[in-house]
């Protein structure tokens, strides 16, 4: 990997640790108490800088070290978040407490006054987003849930797009992650330390958030994913919704994880 000078001079001769949890694309490296990111330049990796800068000081998010980009590669030098991913063992093995941790990063996330937010994410930008996406092929759809498509679903991510936007909902905006899921909150105990992976961060309805959240419990339970070593017991769907104090809105719900199927 062909590192700019500047973030090379700031790593100095630390030894790089690669990591191998999430789903992101972007490829990160741990040095020291730093970590870089490297990812495709675009709309996301800037929009994640400039949204770690606007929420200093607001919320625990890491700190920009520096950010360059050279050949078609965005790099994002920044600090490690204090505590421990929400995924990890000590927070699966109580789900009480994990969602109360998950609540509480949400209750921060909207209680940002979002009048001067320098990012729009509402569903009027995010579906030019999706639309780009479709046309230019590139959603995954070896990374989507098995009934998204094929016979008791969508024809095809163009179909998708479509019933997308004919079923927009009513938004209620806040300061939304964009991708809450838990590789995502770091936290001490029932505290949240810290907020990464901020790309698709800024102003949008609050049930993006809570669908994403809601469906990264539902795969971490399940042991879906690689890093979970194990099926967990004890874990209740409603949990997430008493921390939060709302009933579940199962239209929303499955709107926002659908179109996160196009991302």
């Amino acid at each position: 990997m062909q590192i700019p000078e500047s973030i090379r001079r700031l790593i100095a001769d630390e030894k790089a640790k690669a990591d191998d949890i999430g789903m992101s694309a972007a490829s990160v490296l741990f040095f020291g108490d730093k970590i870089l990111k490297v990812q495709e330049c675009g709309d996301e990796s800037r929009n994640e800088v400039h949204m770690m800068q606007y929420l200093s000081g607001k919320l625990p998010v890491p700190k920009v070290h520096a950010y360059e980009e050279a050949d078609g590669k965005s790099y994002l030098l920044m600090s490690k978040c204090a505590g421990r991913m929400a995924c990890e063992g000590e927070y699966m093995q109580n789900p009480a407490a994990l969602c109360r941790l998950l609540a509480e990063g949400l209750k921060k996330l909207w209680s940002i006054d979002i009048a001067d937010c320098p990012s729009d994410q509402r569903l009027s930008h995010k579906l030019r987003q999706a639309e780009y996406n479709v046309k230019n092929g590139l959603v995954d759809l070896n990374n989507v849930e098995p009934e998204t498509f094929g016979e008791n679903g969508f024809r095809d991510p163009a179909e998708l797009l479509a019933w997308l936007y004919d079923h927009m909902p009513e938004e209620k905006p806040v300061l939304s992650h964009g991708d809450y899921c838990l590789p995502n909150v770091f936290g001490m105990e029932e505290r949240v330390t810290g907020f990464i992976d901020l790309g698709r961060s800024g102003v949008a309805d609050k049930w993006c958030d809570i669908a994403l959240c809601y469906r990264s419990l539902s795969h971490n339970y399940s042991g879906k994913y690689a890093h979970a070593a194990q099926k967990y017991v004890g874990y209740d769907e409603s949990l997430l919704f008493r921390e939060l104090g709302v009933e579940p809105d199962e239209e929303k719900l499955r709107y926002y994880i659908l179109l996160d199927e196009l991302f």
